[in-house]
Order: C-alpha cells, then sequence, then structure tokens
C-alpha cells in the first residue's frame, strides 16, 4: 500500500508542477532545440557575471582577479548598492586586461557562503588567484575600483599575517619574551575558529600599530599536540594571556573592537597608581569593596615588582592600587613595602579591624600575597550581589540574610539596622561567611528556598558544602532567631531543602526513577555502583537515548550491586556539587568506593554497547564481565 500512496502523491506532484515549468520555459525559449541546460554555464545580469555553487569553481580555473558580491536579494544596502555595482562591472570590464565583476546570492549558494565565511550583506571580496582579499573600504565606485587594479597588478603581494604562527620550536623564545601575548589554540576544522579567524586578523594589525606593539599569536593545536597538551587546551579555540612566559586565561570578548580594548587593558599595569589622597578617602567613604592600596618608595622598589606579579593573576578579581606618596602613606597609617586592605566605610563595625597591613619582606612569595588579598577581601557582613558573588562569595558554608538592601541616602538606616542584627551573630561564627542579599536580586534563590512568599520582610539561609541548602523557617528575626538558626545548623539539626518530585510509589523498573529526595539514599549508597543519567523532558538526545538506557538497565538487570538510574535534572536538585548537569544528557557513574568523585561518561555515541564499555571499564563490583 506504501508504494502506491508514494507512487500517487507523485503523479499528483507533476501534476501541479508540469504546467509551471512548460509555461516557464515557453517564455525562455528562443532556441527550440536547445539542449539540457548546463548548470555550470554562466549567465550575465546588467554586466554583472551570476555564479553559484555549480558554477563557482570552473568559472574561478585561471582567472588572476575577480570582484564578487555576496548579497541577499530581500538586503536593503545590496538594492542601494547595485546600480553603483553595475557602473563597477562596466568599467572594470574596459580594463585592460578586462576584469570579471561577479555576483552570488549567499541565500542560495549556501556552500560558498560558509567557504568564504558570509556573515553579513553586501560582503565584498577581490579574489586574487582564488584567495580571498577582504575588502573593507568605502562602497563607492572610485574606491572598489581603485583596489581592485591595486590587487591586479603582477607584482601584487598579499600583505603579511599580522597574526604569529607559533609551533614548538619559537613558541618559548616568543611567549617568553613577550611582556603579553595573545595566543589562540585552534584546530583548523573547527567552526568557532574559522568566525574567529578574521576578526582576530583584523584585531592583531591594529595592535601592531601600538607603541609598544600588543602581538597575537595562533597555535595549530592538531599539529602542536604538545603545546597544546603543556596548556591543557581541550576546546577549540583556546585564547591565552602570557606574560614573560606566564599563562592566564583570557575572558575578553571575540571580535576586533573587543578584542583591542581587552588586550589594551591588559596591557597597562594591574594595579592604578594613586596620587591625592583624596582619591582614597572617596573611595573608602562610597566605596562598595575592599579598597587595596600597596605604598612603596618608588618604581624600582623590589616590593612594587612582587606586587605587581601578584596582583596580575588576580587583576580580574579585585581593583588594585598603588602610591608612592608619602601622604597616602600617613592617610593608612603604613610605610613604604606595605599592603594595605581597607574596608569601606558602609562595612565598618566594632568586631572587625577597619584594615590589615602585609609587611612585603624579601622572603614573602607573590602566592602568599594573594592569600592576604583573598582573605580580607570581605568584611565581616557584606553585601552579596550579582556583580561580585563568583568572586567574592564562593565559599561554603554561607550564611544569606535576604531584605530589602540599599545603600543610597534614604535607605541607608535600614540596611544598616539589619545588618547590625546580622553582625551579633556573625562575629561569633568565624568559621562561616556571612552577608546581606537583596531580595530581589537572588528572587530564584529565595524561591528555590520556598521563602518567596514567606510573608516576611527579612528571611535567611544557608548555602552549604556539596549544593546543599537550608532555609529559616519564617519568623520576626532578630538576632536570636538567627542564632539560633546557624547554631541547628552547625548542630546538624536542620533538614536540606531540596526541590524533588514526589517520591515513585513503585520504583522496580530496569530503570531506577532518582528524584531529589531520594539522589542521596540511591546514588551515594556506597554499597553499589550507579550509573546515573541527568535529563530533561523537552531534550531531544535524551529522548533519542531512551529505547538504548532501557536496553542498557535491562542488560544488567541481575547485577544485585549495580544500579542503571535516571533522574529529571529540570523537577530535582541535584543535592551534590560534584555532579553537575550543565547540559543534558550528562551521565555520571557513582563507583561504590568513590561516591565524591563520579566518572563522567564522555563522548556522543552514547549506544548500548559504548556505555557497557563504559561501565565494564569503571564499574567497581560487577559479577559478570561481559561475554559478548
Amino acid at each position: 500500500g506504501r508504494m502506491r500512496k508514494v507512487a500517487f502523491l507523485l503523479i499528483v506532484l507533476l501534476g501541479v508542477f508540469i504546467p509551471e515549468m512548460i509555461t516557464f520555459k515557453k517564455i525562455d525559449d528562443d532556441d527550440d532545440d536547445e539542449e539540457e541546460e548546463d548548470d555550470t554555464e554562466v549567465k550575465e545580469d546588467n554586466g554583472v557575471l551570476v555564479l553559484t555553487d555549480n558554477n563557482f569553481d570552473t568559472f574561478m580555473e585561471g582567472k588572476d582577479t575577480v570582484l564578487v558580491e555576496f548579497y541577499a536579494p530581500w538586503c536593503g544596502h545590496c538594492k542601494q548598492f547595485a546600480p553603483e555595482y553595475e557602473k563597477i562591472a562596466q568599467t572594470l570590464k574596459d580594463n585592460d586586461p578586462p576584469i570579471p565583476v561577479a555576483k552570488v546570492d549567499a541565500t542560495q549558494a549556501s556552500q560558498l557562503a560558509s567557504k568564504f565565511d558570509v556573515s553579513g550583506y553586501p560582503t565584498i571580496k577581490i579574489l586574487k588567484n582564488g584567495e580571498p582579499v577582504d575588502y573593507d573600504g568605502a562602497r563607492t565606485e572610485k574606491a572598489i575600483v581603485e583596489r581592485v587594479k591595486e590587487v591586479a597588478h603582477p607584482d601584487w603581494k598579499p600583505p603579511p599575517d599580522a597574526t604569529l604562527v607559533l609551533t614548538q620550536e619559537n613558541f618559548d623564545d616568543t611567549v617568553n619574551n613577550a611582556d603579553i601575548i595573545l595566543v589562540e589554540f585552534y584546530a583548523p576544522w573547527c567552526g568557532h575558529c574559522k568566525r574567529l579567524a578574521p576578526e582576530y586578523e583584523k584585531a592583531a594589525k591594529e595592535l601592531s600599530k601600538r607603541t609598544p606593539p600588543i602581538p597575537l599569536a595562533k597555535v595549530d593545536a592538531t599539529v602542536e599536540t604538545e603545546l597544546a597538551k603543556r596548556y591543557g587546551v581541550n576546546g577549540f579555540p583556546t585564547l591565552k594571556i602570557f606574560r614573560k612566559g606566564r599563562a592566564f586565561e583570557y575572558n575578553g570578548p571575540r571580535e576586533k573592537y573587543g578584542i583591542v580594548e581587552h588586550m589594551g587593558e591588559q596591557a597597562g599595569p594591574p594595579s592604578k597608581q594613586v596620587q591625592a589622597v583624596k582619591q582614597v578617602q572617596e573611595l573608602i567613604k562610597d566605596g562598595d569593596d575592599a579598597v587595596i592600596v600597596g605604598i612603596f618608595s618608588n618604581e624600582q622598589d623590589s616590593a612594587y615588582e612582587l606586587y605587581t606579579e601578584a596582583c596580575n593573576t588576580l587583576r580580574e578579581d579585585f581593583t588594585f592600587r598603588h602610591s608612592f606618596s608619602s601622604d597616602v602613606a600617613k592617610l593608612l597609617k603604613a610605610s613604604p613595602g606595605q599592603i594595605v586592605i581597607v574596608q569601606p566605610e558602609r562595612f565598618r563595625s566594632k568586631y572587625e579591624p577597619a584594615s590589615h597591613t602585609l609587611t612585603v619582606k624579601d622572603s614573602t612569595s607573590a602566592s602568599e600575597i594573594q592569600e592576604f588579598f583573598k582573605k580580607h577581601s570581605i568584611p565581616l557582613v557584606g553585601h552579596r550581589k550579582p556583580s561580585n558573588d563568583a568572586k567574592r562569595y564562593s565559599k561554603r558554608p554561607m550564611v544569606v540574610v535576604y531584605y530589602g538592601v540599599d545603600f543610597s541616602f534614604d535607605y541607608k538606616k535600614a540596611t544598616q539596622f539589619w545588618r547590625s542584627k546580622v553582625l551579633e551573630v556573625a562575629k561569633d561564627f568565624p568559621e562561616y561567611t556571612f552577608a546581606i542579599a537583596d531580595e530581589e536580586d537572588y528572587a530564584d534563590e529565595l524561591k528555590s528556598l520556598g521563602l518567596s512568599d514567606s510573608g516576611e520582610e527579612v528571611n535567611a539561609g544557608i548555602m552549604a558544602e556539596g549544593g546543599k541548602k537550608f532555609a529559616m523557617e519564617p519568623d520576626d528575626v532578630d538576632s536570636e532567631v538567627l542564632r539560633d538558626f546557624v547554631m541547628a545548623f552547625k548542630k546538624g539539626k536542620l533538614k536540606p531543602i531540596i526541590k524533588s518530585q514526589p517520591v515513585p510509589k513503585s520504583n522496580t523498573g530496569p530503570v531506577k526513577v532518582v528524584v531529589g529526595k531520594t539522589f542521596d539514599e540511591i546514588v551515594m549508597d556506597t554499597q553499589k555502583d550507579v550509573l546515573i543519567e541527568f535529563y530533561a523532558p523537552w531534550c531531544g538526545h535524551c529522548k533519542k537515548l531512551e529505547p538504548d538506557y532501557l536496553s542498557l538497565g535491562k542488560k544488567y538487570k541481575k547485577e544485585k550491586n549495580l544500579v542503571i538510574a535516571k533522574m529529571d535534572a529540570t523537577a530535582n536538585d541535584i543535592p551534590n556539587d560534584n555532579y553537575k548537569a550543565e547540559g543534558f544528557p550528562t551521565i555520571y557513574l557513582a563507583p561504590a568506593n568513590g561516591k565524591q568523585s563520579p566518572v563522567k561518561f564522555e563522548g556522543g555515541d552514547r549506544t548500548v554497547e559504548a556505555l557497557s564499555n563504559f561501565l565494564e571499564k569503571h564499574a567497581t563490583k560487577l559479577q559478570q564481565k561481559d561475554e559478548l
């Protein structure tokens, strides 16, 4: 029956299309005995050659210089540019020798569009012996014709790339001698790398003109495997900044202007010089982060060099300052060779010193200085917010008190009133981090604590190790209530808040269903190896995996000490930080003897066979090894 249906459909479709084809043919038919149309033939439109995926290569053979415009039929700029482009075609036709001018509809010619990385319209390229020369000048006849003639000149050579090519041979020399250099590790086949390449090259040109210039370099990681391994490169492109041979993460943008700006900032010293006392006074008076100032006698001071080295690694995390002024030193009660950390006024309290000082000796190491920054960067009760969350508040356990936090003039008093109640408790629990946070900033977190509808003006929660979180029963908050909550946590009397689906009534299938509440009991069972899949109901890859995963469950059904399990990670919390599901499906094996270090299943090949091999390799309690 199915074949008949298909044949019938074809007849219907042909019936629909044949008349169209015939009428179309008639209009086009000057020449009755025309052969089958050759799709490599090049048509012309108002003097402009029309190139396609089919005719491009044959047309290009043996041509020295060709001007090509990539356009989209709907694009306004392209329509405006068309008459100008037709004039260019005429002018270059009359040139001696004539230079062909062509256009490509990039929405149709998808192979060409991706080959030449066309991402906007119109894109103009001059092809010299088939190799593209980017054109980013004015879209006028004069400018374009001039540039094309220049490239067409027999002596013309493409300018050398501004991006340095590094290999095993020249890598160390180049990198160790550079004050700063950006290095891209790439793979020739990688799409993101191809997109980055033209932007990277433009940025390299721009930065080479600076004084002093900032070099950009690239390493083909598929060839230079040793270098890639040395710097732990496992995805592409990976960008790293090197200063005198030391590697730092590059966290900047990936387009020309962004790269230029970011590298400009990175090339400057990590610490800014302060000359006036007033600058420091203002930071202390109005600031909302620790004020760090190094006091030195001059630029040549060895302590200053050490300070700079220590600051470099952490330049993304802190704002560093230094001063050679005796007045600034006096204000901070410091002498040359000392580093001072002062908390701004809003965070001061009678329970903690207003400032901390470190004296830099010849024996002090950069890492000791960094420890000093980290240890004193947050006050006893600071203000946690989305902008400083990751950098200042990653330590656990952390006690957070949520309310309308606002340090502007009108609300400062109320904000400080509640903060002082938190201080009373924080002083007695130095092993925990305490912070206040604005309830609007953390609406999602409050919701996950089940506190969004508590009706209280002030709420509190504890973020503990391993991703566990605890909520304070809604109550009129004062220091005593908060203290009781923290004490109960300390004594292990609190139950963590875990988002969870209901516990399934029957759970005897080949694949066990895990929910938030049963994660510890099933996955963390030290008697058993557990394979756990985190999935999302909407995820296509997960649906595709389902039948295979079920077969896997059946295959190992007899194994008493191996559990094949799955959990909907959108409806349940994973109450353990070692099991992260950043994409779906994510699969881990939690071995009986290593619950805190699960083994992640890597690779896109999620077949029964691949998963079985993974289990055979990593499971600790398998009875029957596979005899297949």
